[in-house]
């Protein structure tokens, strides 16, 4: 799963001010008077591989290249050692269509899908914890002065989160510089993007970090082991079979990341305690996401 990370290579933070990710409407708040909020956009797009239409996803519609790469790898349907000849978007008709060099057909695994606990996404394949067992993750250090720069840095960057909420994000990090910055309507979607973006330029797993918003269920784990990446940080809670899976394939695992606190649950011999916590500010509200108190 190694791969030669080419140079340069873009990098990738939220446009909140891309007008065709938000949609302005009108609503009453607690007094009765009229608002008027910015909310996500919500569109289909439709995959097909080569000739076989795989599925539709609902996405905020940015980065559509990288999401359809990155739902197929994730999905082990496409290998990271395939040669991809054409990623062709078609806005009009909202179809991203990826073609290999060599032929496919899904049609069996199609019918074996197993409803998951993500959200704008919703679909897994039987054979994704196959995919992962033979997978040994690199021996990376995760310093808890990075860890602390990181999310600093992630919750004062300018977002579609802090201007319409409703979205879910995923950050690739090396040490505790953010390289590529993704948001959706679901976590799956985001991560999915990372994915596509770290093959379409050669990105190398082992010493980065992945970073999201969103809870760390059992899919989440099995698409981090997948990218080859050693270290997954959520702001959120885990899930149990979240937490077996992570131990069992030696991935470090770090929940409930707020301000000075966190709690790794897997993994923990890679954490170098080096941050002195007396320089660590606690969270501001502004950053703070609904239902944290019990894990949204």
């Amino acid at each position: 799963m190694m791969r030669i990370e080419k140079s340069p290579v873009p990098l990738i933070v939220p446009n909140p001010d891309d007008s065709r990710l938000t949609q302005r409407v009108i609503g009453i708040d607690q007094t009765g008077a009229n608002v008027e909020i910015k909310v996500p956009m919500e569109r289909p797009l439709t995959l097909y591989l080569n000739a076989q239409e795989i599925v539709t996803m609902m996405t905020i519609g940015d980065h559509p290249e990288y999401l359809a790469l990155g739902y197929l790898l994730n999905q082990n349907m496409l290998k990271y050692d395939d040669v991809v000849t054409e990623v062709d978007y078609d806005d009009d008709l909202q179809v991203v269509v990826v073609r290999t060099e060599h032929n496919t057909n899904f049609e069996h695994k199609l019918k074996k899908r197993t409803q998951t606990s993500g959200c704008a996404q919703g679909t897994s394949f039987g054979d994704l914890l196959e995919a992962v067992e033979s997978v040994e993750l690199p021996k990376a250090k995760l310093r808890t002065s990075w860890l602390y720069q990181m999310t600093h840095t992630i919750n004062t960057t300018p977002s579609l989160y802090l201007e319409a909420g409703a979205i879910h994000g995923c950050v690739l990090c090396r040490e505790g510089t953010p390289l590529c910055y993704t948001e959706d309507v679901g976590r799956h979607n985001a991560v999915d993007k990372i994915a596509g973006w770290m093959y379409q330029h050669g990105v190398d797993p082992a010493d980065k970090i992945l970073y999201t918003t969103g809870r760390l269920t059992s899919e989440m784990v099995i698409k981090t082991v997948r990218m080859g990446i050693p270290i997954l940080v959520s702001r959120s809670g885990c899930t149990a079979w979240g937490v077996d899976l992570a131990r069992q394939v030696g991935l470090t695992l770090v929940g409930r990341t707020r301000g000075k606190r966190f709690i790794a649950l897997s993994g923990e011999e890679r954490i170098v305690y080096d941050q002195n916590l007396t320089y660590v500010e606690d969270e501001s509200a502004r950053h703070k996401r609904k239902g944290e108190s019990i894990d949204d």
